[in-house]
């Protein structure tokens, strides 16, 4: 039976801000619809799950960090910084389930972080050393996209084959402000709709598409794109861990009940460039910054826990010396890394063997043995 179009809608507050269940001094706001997916953080039982959720939003901006460090000093040839963007990336993947498969842009780093990604497949493709970081099919992560908007379309592409397989996971798809006027996103919502494929599209709407202001492109809330497709969605704030939380559950929720796809933008802020070869300085204004640091997601959630007599010197101690002992593991394991070998570029480049492919493999290493064996006979 055909849905009328008029049922699709954008939830948002009543002046269509994000919805926010923490507000920036730490006050926890009571939701009629988003609470009851909220329940294993209330009392004394919710206590240890928002300690973690906290440890992992301070983690993985030390991961930041250390990788925007090593770009710096020559040990990466580009780093995607998230910093500012920890509740989005935190909040919704740890809303997904283990056989969920995620399809990430190239920035949802602390994604990978709690999806269980080893800290040197992290930065393994930024080094330059492989053409992606992990397996996709170890982590049900896709590894990173570098091309705008196009794993939107290998997402709905999964989904629909999840929904023919008959099984009960859905698919996540991350993308960012600046992706939401590429065509392929629009097409994979087209899809997404027409089929009514378990998939979520997350757009962090990190305010800047490299150098481009979102109100720029989108006059009206993005999240009221979806819509027209055919598709529900919601504004939440992207600073608010527990309501990217709660949004991402509920829309999991929507696409394994058979209910179709779903949108989400998270209100966020990219507080570091675009990427290390980007200078944000240059069409930025500073004050801007400063704004949205007061809304910082990790001083937030720290308010919070703080009110809940949650966020202690030894929690807080506990917590810094993982920061830091991940900070040294990944650092460590991006300066040691072993360069691959020359062939290894012909690697992992198709799921199969192929014909055009070997004949490539095979005139290289004969052109490399034909180097060897001049430089010998020069004496070289």
């Amino acid at each position: 039976m055909r849905t009328e179009v008029s049922t699709y809608h954008m939830t948002a507050g009543d002046d269509g801000s994000p919805i926010q269940l923490l507000s920036p001094d730490g006050a926890r706001h009571r939701h009629e619809r988003y609470d009851r997916y909220l329940a294993d953080v209330e009392g004394d039982d919710g206590a240890q799950l928002l300690v973690s959720l906290y440890e992992d939003m301070v983690v993985a901006r030390r991961v930041d960090a250390e990788g925007t460090a090593l770009q710096r000093q020559g040990q990466l040839g580009l780093w995607p910084p998230f910093v500012g963007q920890e509740a989005a990336q935190v909040g919704s993947a740890r809303a997904v389930a283990a056989d969920d498969f995620i399809f990430p842009s190239y920035r949802e780093i602390g994604v990978a972080y709690v999806r269980g990604v080893a800290l040197p497949d992290l930065v393994r493709q930024w080094r330059g050393n492989a053409h992606s970081g992990w397996d996709p099919y170890e982590f049900n992560m896709a590894p990173s996209q570098v091309v705008i908007g196009a794993h939107t379309l290998h997402a709905v592409g999964y989904a629909m084959g999840v929904q023919f397989d008959g099984a009960e996971t859905a698919v996540v798809t991350y993308f960012g402000d600046g992706a939401t006027s590429q065509g392929d996103v629009n097409e994979s919502m087209v899809f997404a709709a027409s089929y009514q494929a378990p998939v979520v599209f997350f757009c962090q709407n990190n305010q800047w598409a490299i150098s481009e202001p979102v109100g720029l492109q989108a006059h009206v809330p993005i999240a009221l794109r979806a819509p027209g497709f055919g598709i529900p969605s919601v504004r939440v704030d992207g600073n608010d861990v527990l309501a990217c939380l709660a949004a991402t559950r509920e829309a999991l929720e929507r696409a394994r009940s058979g209910n179709g796809p779903s949108y989400i933008e998270a209100v966020t802020y990219r507080m570091g460039p675009h990427t290390t070869a980007d200078d944000p300085t240059r069409y930025r204004d500073a004050n801007e910054l400063e704004d949205w640091k007061e809304r910082d997601p990790i001083a937030r959630l720290e308010r919070y826990l703080e009110s809940r007599g949650l966020l202690d010197d030894e929690v807080r101690a506990r917590v810094a010396a993982k920061a830091d002992k991940v900070g040294a593991e990944l650092r460590e394991a991006t300066i040691h890394m072993p360069d691959p070998a020359p062939e290894d570029v012909f690697a992992h480049v198709y799921a199969g063997p192929h014909a055009v492919l070997e004949r490539q493999r095979d005139h290289y290493e004969r052109y490399q043995s034909g180097l060897a064996g001049a430089h010998a006979e020069g004496g070289h």
